[in-house]
């Protein structure tokens, strides 16, 4: 595969905002941050304040494109461990995300910005299915995409999903947007003494088993170049701050 880095050429890409490092970029967001503080399901405030950050950095010039988890709704694994077959809670999952891109679709489309769902699973009447060529004019259109159903396969985590997304749309990172605010060496909620990286290779996360990503997706993303950045989507304004090159992450690149 090529370098991500390298721009696609087309008469029509906007400029991206002067002084940010990134131009193209997708965000990955757990099923679980769409919950707030409830137990289960979207949590529609927590949503439409994601979906307004979406929607401001995709009015900056910012091409932004998602991929939302179903943990809040669905996850295989756990079915896999109740005693479901793996293959078919692997495929619950996947329709949780799917209802998790609509939602989040709506709430950004509220707020003025364009968007397209594309399933990896065809569904034709929710959504369009996934089609590369056709995600890549959106993203050069301004509209924001948002990639539902994983990689339309079972045993394959969303963080594989998202890394897959970023390197076949040329995204210059892959952003994770989790609950803290960076990398730590231990869980910060359990252990105050962890230890918060500003930077790290993609190397010492997979040696050291952080667990950042699944090892495929940083693998995918070592192989491609495209670095992995980790901040907080829980910290209003963060998304905008981490564009913009100024804000608090960790630096997941060789």
């Amino acid at each position: 595969m090529s370098d991500a880095s390298q721009p696609l050429p087309d008469a029509r890409r906007r400029e991206p905002p002067a002084g940010s490092p990134f131009k193209r970029v997708l965000l990955k967001i757990s099923g679980e941050a769409l919950m707030g503080q409830a137990g289960y399901g979207i949590d529609m405030e927590v949503c439409n304040r994601i979906a307004e950050e979406v929607a401001a950095a995709s009015k900056q010039g910012f091409e932004l494109c998602l991929v939302i988890g179903g943990g809040n709704i669905f996850r295989g694994l756990s079915g896999a461990a109740s005693g479901m077959e793996r293959a078919s809670a692997d495929y619950m999952g996947m329709l949780a995300t799917v209802m998790n891109a609509l939602a989040m679709s709506n709430a950004i489309e509220k707020l003025g910005a364009e968007t397209r769902v594309q399933s990896a699973i065809p569904m034709m009447t929710v959504c369009e299915p996934y089609i590369r060529r056709r995600a890549m004019r959106h993203l050069e259109k301004g509209r924001i995409v948002i990639f539902a159903a994983g990689t339309g396969n079972p045993f394959f985590t969303t963080d594989t999903a998202a890394a897959l997304r970023a390197a076949e749309m040329g995204c210059n990172a892959l952003f994770k947007g989790t609950q803290v605010d960076g990398v730590y060496s231990a869980d910060p909620k359990k252990d105050p003494n962890a230890e918060r990286h500003d930077r790290l290779t993609y190397h010492e996360v997979l040696a050291r088993d952080l667990g950042v990503m699944d090892a495929s997706a940083v693998s995918l993303m070592r192989e491609n170049k495209i670095p992995i950045v980790v901040f907080s989507i829980q910290t209003r304004g963060g998304l905008a701050d981490v564009l913009s090159g100024r804000g608090v992450c960790t630096i997941i690149r060789d």
